[in-house]
């Protein structure tokens, strides 16, 4: 047994903003004397308090999920729960379920143990703190030092994830700035990813892989696992097709040659172009899915994003009904805890996973859709130009991407005006060209953003044109329109260099 106790931790908000109170997991660092390190994964023991079949776990099952809009947070359990009793929190007593790694200095595991602990955490840290201590050279205290021993190790696990071809991909993300009273968004910008962000992603990787490794062993027809299905290569198609234009090849054989493709595509002067390209890349993909191990032949568990054999979800119990069920097999597996009859039937298994891929897929739509309507809010007084880029070409639009806030609209391009105006639409080159003005995907252009107030219940979010100048359908500038007075600033495009 691991012992009931653990010295020291560093709480790590594992993808929230400060302020976080539902801390599923917790990491801590020490060295040894043989020259490894000993690593300790510390979640949350949500299954603890809800037991199977009382009426807690019935309700989180039927949620299946916490929701996370932008301006507040619907639970999977009570708040008591999620922000209090199993909240992770520093300088409490907490009960965790930790998987303790012995490392060698090249991140290879040479021993692993799950227990159940209570962890008293040092310290709370939001992504940007913990950065803030690991960079600060003069700081040798043991917090700092732990973190620097994490993100080392951290480094040597991601190398060794992309050697074996694990994607690492991009999709835009925006946060708002709330206003206290009012509640609407007086901010909005794209989420800043740091290093420790990737270094508590690595752990919590790590875990996944070797509780799934674990549960699927010891319950071969029952163990909650989650897949990623290789996407058919015509799913690539358009990706090909585009990188090839800038010059760029893509093969998309495997994920080990679609992530060697995208680690080395680079356009000489365009340092953005290789996120537009990983953007792209994550629309080709398949949906992953929880699964029961029973129901499919081994070979379809892969995850074709991580590049793993076997995975599941673990780390996060608070949040997600599957971590939960993973903790309980976990703890039949190891000697904690006794099975109970629906936890052994797979076809129970399997039915509580249909349910959770659809919670989970109407999440993400509720998500979506409280950020458009945040979105809509920001700006229904604003009209501003902005830098974009072409994302996709279509036969009459074109998908462009801000990069500053991270928005995606459809711009039509014909209109009644444009009559005599000819368009030809190249599939194969992702190329539209009406006139003499040709758009191109990944081309930069200036956009116009705001809110198109027709009615209150059709109120959307509306992007128009301003260069490349199509006549009929590019506008003004908004500098220009409002006059010289209006010292509003330039789009970095309408810059003078």
């Amino acid at each position: 047994k691991c012992g009931n106790s653990l010295s020291s931790g560093i709480n790590a908000e594992y993808g929230d903003p400060p302020g976080c109170t539902d801390i599923d997991d917790a990491l801590h660092f020490r060295k040894l004397g043989n020259g490894n390190a000993e690593v300790g994964v510390h979640i949350a023991d949500l299954s603890y308090f809800v037991r199977p079949g009382s009426a807690l776990d019935l309700e989180a099952q039927k949620r299946g999920t916490s929701v996370y809009l932008c301006d507040k947070r619907i639970d999977m359990v009570p708040d008591v729960l999620s922000s209090n009793l199993c909240s992770l929190r520093s300088n409490e007593d907490r009960l965790a379920f930790s998987a303790i790694f012995e490392m060698t200095p090249d991140g290879q595991i040479v021993n692993r143990k799950f227990c159940k602990t209570v962890i008293r955490s040092v310290a709370s840290l939001t992504y940007a703190e913990a950065q803030i201590l690991i960079d600060d050279k003069n700081r040798v205290d043991p917090l700092s030092e732990g973190l620097r021993g994490l993100n080392e190790l951290a480094k040597k696990l991601k190398q060794q994830r992309i050697e074996a071809g694990a994607l690492t991909l991009a999709s835009p993300e925006v946060r708002f700035h709330i206003d206290s009273e009012t509640h609407d968004p007086i901010g909005i910008e794209t989420k800043e990813l740091k290093e420790t962000n990737s270094m508590i992603e690595e752990f919590m990787l790590l875990a996944n892989c070797e509780v799934a490794r674990y549960i699927e062993k010891a319950f071969p027809q029952c163990a909650v696992l989650r897949r990623h299905p290789s996407p058919p290569l015509s799913n690539f198609d358009l990706l090909v097709n585009a990188a090839a234009v800038k010059g760029v090849k893509v093969s998309c054989s495997s994920n080990r040659e679609l992530a060697y493709s995208l680690e080395h595509a680079d356009v000489p002067g365009d340092p953005f172009f290789n996120i537009l390209l990983r953007i792209v890349s994550t629309r080709c993909m398949m949906q992953a899915v929880y699964f029961c191990s029973g129901m499919l032949p081994e070979e379809e568990y892969f995850h074709y994003g991580l590049a793993v054999p076997c995975y599941t979800h673990f780390t996060s119990p608070i949040r997600r009904y599957p971590d939960l069920l993973v903790h309980r097999l976990l703890a039949a597996s190891v000697g904690y805890d006794k099975t109970y009859t629906e936890l052994l039937d797979r076809n129970k298994v399997h039915e509580w996973c249909e349910n959770l891929n659809y919670r989970h897929h109407q999440a993400q739509l509720v998500q979506r859709s409280s950020i458009a309507l945040h979105t809509q809010l920001y700006f229904k007084e604003k009209c501003l130009d902005e830098d974009a880029y072409i994302l996709f070409v279509r036969r009459n639009a074109i998908v462009v991407l801000v990069r500053r806030y991270g928005l995606e609209s459809t711009i039509f391009l014909k209109s009644d005006k444009q009559s005599n105006v000819e368009f030809n639409y190249e599939e194969e080159k992702c190329k539209l060209t009406i006139g003499k003005v040709t758009l191109q995907m990944f081309d930069r252009v200036i956009v116009q953003i705001s809110v198109e107030d027709c009615s209150i219940q059709h109120r959307k979010l509306r992007m128009k044109l301003v260069n490349p100048i199509i006549p009929g359908v590019s506008v003004e500038p908004i500098y220009v329109t409002l006059g010289k007075d209006e010292h509003l600033p330039k789009p970095d495009s309408l810059k003078p260099s």
